[in-house]
């Protein structure tokens, strides 16, 4: 078993094997961790690469991977990933060692998009701070990439472990030795279409599931002069349930030992996988756990941002909810499903940051999905780029529920965050009351509808009603079934332009200024007086329906 840190390069080449990574120059033995992987793009604003895995995604001329080296450096990176093949030249190997940079190469067919998700799945774990490793059979809880290579090394064959839909979610060393079906299975993390349809047809899934000893599984078709070897493979159950699948690459029949050997691995595995699982809801839980203690503040707000890798970090708080306010019904299956719903949005948020912010956390705490991003401090516009996000994620995610999301303003470090996530719920509560038609806000572009907000909340509070000329209007139209007061509003929107006030309200200029004059003797208001205007405009901005009411 491996005494590498979990997320240390050298446990990721260990892991990944030569499959899907290579070390083409530097050292890779150093125990750094790994705390993120990064995608550098030439065209966007570097980003902070402090532990960072950087993924130099289209990068082929020296004198670029180069000056990437000597950047990565001052920013303390753990390593550079280019794709394959990568030449050893001597201006890239003597920058790797100046710089201390070790360069990696990505093999030919492999994505991107799968080395980015098998990498974060390998750092993911002491993510929230876990505070001791667990074991189970003698290997960490939930390491299935452990498991897997023990197995092979009980069995001396190539190993992968599968889910229900055949995603591989583990895979041994030694894939070389297998053949190109394995190892086009591995580089895509998914068995090809074309040889599930060729396992399909032949019933082996079906024999698979319910068969409770491994059962041999003949070669796929692939190319008469390519040589593809037999699987043995056995469902993985917990109970009455499976979990997955182990599929072993052999050359030859496996004698009974191992065979008995890979019944024993399967409960172990299902245990592993039945951790994975529960701890997924056991980490959800924790890390909403540690975000609305950093949002709150306090005395533990400073661990919690430890543990979030927030420390030191310019932050915006996030704050999402539904439109309408669809309040919980206690128990059942409506509230179940709402439940659900909000959970499932809080995921989707978090990955979608996950994958723009290297530092990140969202997460559902009550009715509300927060989120918080780490941003550069010298970027002036982080709210706006923030917007742009936020706006691309409600885009992509549709549903039946229209969600608006407010931002809060820039917190310079963990204490300001609390502040920050008020300015968010403000931003949110405006979109909520219809004060702006946007789906996504920014609090400092509706600080003042916030206040009047927070002004009308106050009056209702104290049971303040309209006063003055604008209750002696409201009490004329009620009456009369007149339009004083939306004459009024109109005037007052249109800065006393009556051209302007009377379109609104498709009323003939001549008309409009007759209302005026009523209204001015009626109200007792005289609109040549400011402040008589502003008081009348903040009484019309505060209305409610009910005021309006008969």
């Amino acid at each position: 078993m491996t005494t590498q840190p979990r997320s240390s390069l050298g446990r990721v080449l260990e892991d990944l094997g030569t499959t899907l990574l290579e070390l083409v120059c530097g050292n890779a033995e150093g125990q750094k961790q790994i705390e993120t992987v990064i995608i550098h793009d030439s065209l966007d604003d570097a980003i902070p690469s402090h532990g960072a895995l950087v993924l130099g995604v289209g990068m082929r001329e020296t004198e670029e991977i180069v000056e990437l080296l000597a950047t990565l450096a001052t920013q303390d990176a753990a390593g550079l990933v280019l794709r394959a093949p990568v030449s050893a030249d001597p201006a890239i190997i003597r920058a790797s060692e100046e710089s201390g940079i070790p360069v990696l190469a990505l093999t030919r067919g492999a994505s991107w998009a799968q080395l980015t998700s098998m990498l974060r799945s390998l750092i993911a774990e002491g993510d929230v701070g876990e505070s001791g490793p667990q074991g189970l059979g003698g290997m960490p809880a939930g390491d299935l990439f452990s498991l897997a290579n023990a197995i092979s090394t009980l069995l001396n064959a190539p190993v992968t472990i599968e889910d229900r839909n055949s995603r591989v979610v583990a895979f041994s060393g030694k894939q070389d030795e297998a053949d190109p079906a394995r190892v086009e299975t591995i580089l895509g993390r998914q068995v090809p279409e074309r040889y599930m349809r060729q396992l399909e047809q032949r019933g082996v899934f079906r024999e698979l599931y319910r068969s409770t000893d491994p059962i041999e599984v003949a070669p796929v078709d692939v190319d008469a002069q390519v040589a593809s070897y037999p699987r043995v493979a056995l469902a993985v159950r917990a109970g009455d349930e499976i979990l997955g699948s182990i599929w072993v690459a052999v050359r030859e029949p496996m004698p009974k030992d191992r065979i008995g050997a890979l019944k024993d691995a399967a409960k172990l595995v299902a245990l592993h996988m039945l951790r994975i699982r529960a701890g997924a809801d056991v980490e959800r839980r924790l890390r909403a756990d540690l975000l609305a203690t950093l949002l709150e503040g306090g005395s533990g707000a400073a661990d919690a941002a430890s543990q979030l890798r927030l420390t030191g970090h310019h932050c915006i708080v996030l704050a999402l909810a539904a439109a309408d306010s669809e309040e919980d019904e206690e128990g059942g299956a409506a509230h179940a499903r709402l439940l659900a719903a909000r959970q499932r949005i809080a995921d989707a948020l978090s990955m979608h940051l996950g994958a723009v912010y290297p530092r990140s956390a969202a997460a559902l705490i009550g009715n509300i999905v927060y989120g918080v991003v780490s941003v550069r401090p010298d970027q002036a516009d982080a709210g706006r780029r923030t917007a742009r996000v936020a706006n691309e994620f409600l885009a992509r995610i549709g549903g039946d529920r229209r969600l608006l999301l407010g931002i809060g303003t820039i917190a310079d470090d963990h204490a300001a965050l609390p502040t920050s996530r008020v300015s968010a719920d403000r931003a949110l509560r405006v979109l909520q009351l219809g004060k702006s038609h946007a789906q996504v806000v920014i609090f400092d572009d509706v600080q003042v509808e916030a206040l009047l907000v927070e002004l009308g909340d106050l009056a209702a509070a104290r049971g303040d009603r309209p006063s003055g000329p604008v209750a002696r209007l409201l009490e004329y139209d009620r009456v009369r079934n007149a339009q004083l007061v939306e004459t009024l509003r109109a005037w007052l929107d249109a800065f006393g332009d009556v051209a302007a006030a009377s379109a609104l309200v498709y009323t003939h200029p001549n008309t409009f200024r007759y209302r005026l004059r009523r209204l001015s003797a009626i109200g007792g208001i005289d609109l040549n007086d400011p402040e008589a205007r502003f008081a009348a405009m903040i009484q019309l901005r505060l209305l409610t329906d009910g005021d309006r009411s008969p």
